[in-house]
């Protein structure tokens, strides 16, 4: 008896339509074969889900990425990002990083609406978020990672754990090398996980400051971006993070480092004569090593302090609590 508390498992009994199933699960454990009886149709729901809403949207692709991110950033993967304010919570959704720039949470709903028609009870809203993130980068043509899974969904959130944990696009080298090695990434893997910004868009309200008054930027490419992004007013234009193939995740962002050609000052810094600059080399020529070092630094952004066994709950609604 002694080797099983010290081993932490627990028994749940689940009831579905008055079938009920003793499940044994060790706490703190993620395992690719957690749904595998209890909802295994969990991969092909949230895959056919993602290449719908990218396929209507690439941009989506994107938006799905960044949200797991945003999410893992404050307090590790719970689903904490999800939660709408009320009247008396609330939530990370209105933080600066957040507000106005995350999107594709009615995309994470319809996954879960399905998962409850499926498989009620079961599956975690932040378990749909990281497998939803996986499919993205895959449907945009990146690399796929395993997936496990079991992590349980936050009742709380952060608001200003989301304000200072997420890096900002005006941060400097030493304040990414930082942010990310608070979350315990190395600098390598920060460099591959800023690879991600070979998706999506950013708003000009965001990258005003670089494109009219720094110097390392290329003058066309700069010239290029004001036309959608006055001096002041458009706020909300968008231009691609990536301008050579913005719908395509592959190693281009890189080479437009190269060429200055970033959009973000945060971009820009990974090869500003710093010590990333190596780094930013390799991936502009070799976008196998890219595709390799990106896979896994996403499985360790995804394992971030996840809550496991008897710790949060599974949501019915990701957007509240039950």
């Amino acid at each position: 008896m002694a080797s099983l508390s010290n081993s932490n498992i627990y028994s749940v009994l689940t009831c579905i339509m008055s079938l009920c199933v003793l499940i044994h699960t060790t706490s703190g454990q993620l395992s690719a074969n957690f749904y595998s009886s209890s909802c295994p149709n969990i991969s092909s729901i949230i895959s056919s889900a993602v290449n719908s809403a990218v396929s209507n949207e690439a941009r989506m692709g994107a938006s799905l990425l960044r949200l797991h991110f945003h999410d893992c950033f404050v307090n590790g993967c719970d689903g904490s990002v999800l939660l709408d304010d009320t009247a008396n919570f609330t939530g990370e959704k209105t933080a600066g990083p957040n507000n106005n720039f995350l999107r594709g949470f009615d995309v994470i709903d319809t996954i879960k609406s399905q998962l409850e028609s499926s498989c009620p009870g079961i599956v975690s809203c932040a378990d749909i978020l990281a497998t939803a993130a996986r499919d993205s980068v895959v449907a945009l043509g990146g690399p796929s990672w395993n997936m496990v899974f079991g992590r349980r969904d936050s009742t709380t959130a952060s608001l200003s754990a989301a304000n200072s944990n997420i890096p900002a696009p005006t941060l400097n080298l030493s304040g990414l090398i930082s942010s990310f090695s608070n979350q315990g990434f190395t600098t390598n893997e920060m460099v591959a996980l800023s690879g991600s910004h070979t998706i999506g868009q950013a708003r000009c309200t965001v990258f005003r400051t670089r494109i009219y008054n720094e110097n390392n930027i290329n003058s066309s490419f700069a010239t290029s971006v004001r036309a959608n992004c006055p001096s002041s007013g458009g706020d909300n234009n968008l231009s691609p993070l990536d301008v050579v193939s913005p719908t395509s995740f592959d190693n281009a962002y890189f080479n437009n480092l190269l060429n200055q050609n970033g959009l973000l000052h945060s971009d820009q810094e990974l090869f500003n004569g710093g010590s990333t600059d190596a780094q930013v080399r390799t991936y502009s020529s070799n976008a196998a090593t890219f595709s390799t070092d990106f896979a896994n630094a996403m499985v360790k952004m995804s394992n971030l302090n996840p809550l496991t066994g008897s710790s949060g709950e599974v949501r019915t609604n990701c957007r509240r609590t039950n």
